[in-house]
């Protein structure tokens, strides 16, 4: 299940155990709805082992600094409160599941 990261709830995904991918995304993106579908599908495969958050760049102004996005879609993939891996851009799905598993 993908759940909605905002600057107002942000910290409560960071605290989790479990490791967290953070999509940075807008409405006005290509890109980002390219890759959408992947990333919930894979939200529900990796449900309970991986936590998916969908960040909207223009309401999450403060996050959106803080990890200095400058372009979207901007992937982060986050364990223990760090920064591990991340892409831009479109990516095919078996190759964000890569990335997933490489989180884990």
């Amino acid at each position: 299940m993908e759940i909605t990261v905002t600057d107002n709830n942000s910290k409560e995904f960071f605290a989790s155990e479990l490791p967290l991918v953070l999509d940075f995304w807008a409405t006005w993106c290509g890109p980002c709805r390219q890759i959408a579908p992947s990333l919930a599908e894979l939200a529900e495969e990796y449900d309970g082992r991986v936590i998916v958050g969908k960040c909207n760049i223009e309401e999450a102004v403060d996050l959106t600094d803080e990890y200095g996005i400058m372009s979207v879609p901007t992937v982060l993939f986050i364990k223990n409160g760090a920064v591990v891996d991340k892409f831009v851009g479109s990516m095919s799905k078996a190759a964000i599941k890569e990335k997933f598993e490489k989180l884990l």
